[in-house]
């Protein structure tokens, strides 16, 4: 079996719940997306050429984590990101970008190391967490801008 395709079929992380399968190759945020979306959880891929609609547009508070499939302490903090987009689900988004696929929202906001998770309010950055935190560290930035 190839690879991707035991990638695939694997538990999403945050969930342990077995993952949707598909054998036609995708770029891997849109793998990622699907495999989480599969598993029920809230937090979705967000694009260059979507962003200032889904982040700086929101009504709501958007938590943003910038990753890179490459990055071993981005593996590490994604799932407590689709954790928090679940336990938090209707007072706050919570999206991650492929610092590697969409580049231009990463240099715009001047990302130099990777995981970084933004904090946005009204289409303006009110906090950046550099690294891999603590779920702790990560609620208690969250809880000052709901």
């Amino acid at each position: 079996m190839a690879l991707a395709q035991r990638t695939l079929r694997s538990s999403c992380a945050s969930t342990g719940r077995p993952a949707a399968f598909s054998a036609a190759p995708r770029p891997v945020v849109q793998r990622r997306a699907l495999l989480c979306r599969s598993a029920g959880v809230t937090a979705g891929p967000v694009t260059d050429d979507t962003f200032k609609e889904l982040v700086l547009d929101s009504s709501v508070p958007v938590m943003v984590d910038f990753w890179a499939p490459w990055c071993g302490p981005c593996r590490m903090i994604a799932p407590l990101i689709d954790e928090l987009a679940s336990e938090y689900s209707g007072k706050m988004v919570c999206f991650k970008l492929n610092t590697d696929e969409s580049p231009g929202v990463a240099t715009e906001y001047g990302i130099r190391s990777i995981p970084t998770v933004m904090i946005f309010k009204g289409g303006k950055k009110m906090e950046t967490i550099i690294g891999a935190v603590p779920k702790a560290s990560l609620v208690q930035s969250l809880e000052k801008y709901l």
